[in-house]
């Protein structure tokens, strides 16, 4: 025991010391904070303040485009190549051209420097929005303003209610559910195969090397086995912990240095344009930091704190899966290329799961997602990505009892094929053989 505790030691603080794993440590953390701080930032502080010459030769959209804190509009009519020329050596940034038009409104945007995407899709929603007015009220004689009160009245909207095993109704939010349990399938199924792949390419470094034959001589096959495998898994649990800790802190420093990021007015105007006779005091409460967390957990089948603990169990027990195996994989190989062939029949059913990752969170109770969550070599990307949005207390503890007994088998396996394979140099195996060692 206490060789394998010299093992498990040696493994974990040769790999933290590395300078790839601080690099790693710190660098994920600030793409995950980039990846979800950078779009709005991008969203909110490079759009900027647009000033548009519109010409309409149909005199429909004349004083009717509404202006906000990023877009201002002025008319004109005449030729538009004198007024675009002279528009564009001015004060203004684009000249928004609406030639004659009875049907399908084709604008012409004329600019300098190219606009943002939001100008663009702002001006579109506009044309439509008038244009389909205009041809309401002139083709069909409908008034608009009863138009659109008919169709706020006969808008229909589904609320989706779960009632769970005790009979207890409750909200859901079947598309946050799908998205969270995608998330987790692909971050899973991202951390099972960097930390097992780490197993392999020790195995096979210590046996290119022959410092295996030193170790063997030392301890015992399994002793080493055991060691390499839970010395990576402690690694690759304080790099996911450490991610998760200064991921916080870091989105916590952005909010504290830019409390201003979102413009929550300019956001709570905009909801007022869009949705018509929306209170204002309905929406400060919509926009509330709080109140959206508060109505997640309303939502949301499942508490972070279980989804949180049934992400570390699955990570831990498929790490401890397919690194056994990989470890048994690179024990049997010389070198990588004869490791990936052997390793490809391992690595196809989770492959498989992320290919129907989408079937399975579109249908979360269906046969598919539950077999793949059941079957130990796919469950831990299928059960995850089934999760939030709720399964069976017996699915779940039946998966975590398969995950357990299958990774009993794979270190059974792992180990005879292990005490084989790691002293054997120069010939290349086959499944075939593997097979046959599991006899000896």
């Amino acid at each position: 025991m206490n060789k394998t505790a010299l093992i498990i030691s040696r493994e974990y603080l040769t790999r933290v010391k590395k300078k790839s794993f601080i690099i790693l440590t710190l660098l994920v953390p600030l793409l995950f904070a980039a990846l979800m701080a950078v779009p709005v930032l991008v969203a909110t502080q490079t759009q900027e303040h647009a000033n548009i010459m519109v010409v309409d030769d149909n005199e429909v959209f004349i004083n009717n485009f509404k202006e906000n804190d990023k877009l201002s509009f002025s008319y004109q009519s005449g030729n538009i190549e004198e007024i675009k020329k002279d528009a564009l050596d001015g004060d203004y940034d684009a000249v928004l051209y609406l030639p004659k038009s009875t049907q399908k409104m084709v604008a012409n945007l004329y600019y300098t420097e190219e606009p943002s995407m939001y100008l663009r899709s702002d001006l579109e929603s506009q044309i439509d929005n008038i244009f389909f007015d205009k041809v309401l009220q002139d083709s069909f004689n409908i008034n608009v303003n009863q138009y659109n009160t008919l169709k706020k009245l006969t808008q229909s909207e589904i609320t989706m209610i779960q009632i769970d095993e005790k009979g207890e109704e409750k909200e859901s939010m079947a598309e946050l559910n799908k998205s969270i349990g995608m998330i987790c399938g692909f971050f899973i199924y991202f951390f099972i195969f960097l930390f097992a792949g780490q197993v392999l390419r020790g195995v096979l470094e210590e046996k290119n090397n022959r410092i295996v034959e030193v170790l063997i001589s030392s301890v015992k096959p399994i002793e080493l086995l055991i060691g390499k495998i839970v010395g990576i898994a402690l690694v690759g649990l304080t790099q996911f912990l450490m991610w998760i800790v200064l991921t916080v802190v870091i989105l916590t420093g952005i909010q504290i240095a830019t409390p201003n990021l979102i413009d929550k007015q300019a956001q709570i105007e905009n909801a007022i344009e869009m949705s018509g006779d929306v209170q204002l005091s309905d929406l400060e409460e919509t926009f509330d930091a709080e109140s959206i967390f508060n109505e997640i957990s309303n939502y949301f089948p499942i508490s972070f704190t279980e989804l949180i603990l049934c992400f570390l169990f699955y990570f831990l027990t498929g790490y401890l899966i397919y690194s056994a195996l990989f470890a048994a994989v690179g024990s049997a190989s010389d070198n990588e290329t004869d490791s990936n062939q052997l390793t490809m029949p391992l690595t196809m059913p989770l492959l498989l799961t992320i290919i129907l990752i989408m079937p399975i969170a579109d249908n979360p109770n269906g046969q598919l997602a539950f077999w793949m969550s059941i079957i130990p070599l796919t469950s831990p990307v299928a059960m995850l990505t089934r999760l939030p949005s709720g399964v069976p207390l017996w699915e779940l503890l039946l998966s975590m009892v398969m995950m357990l007994l299958f990774f009993v088998f794979a270190v059974w396996f792992a180990a005879k094929v292990y005490r084989t394979g790691i002293l054997m140099y120069g010939k290349k195996v086959t499944w075939k053989e593997i097979w046959r060692w599991l006899k000896y």
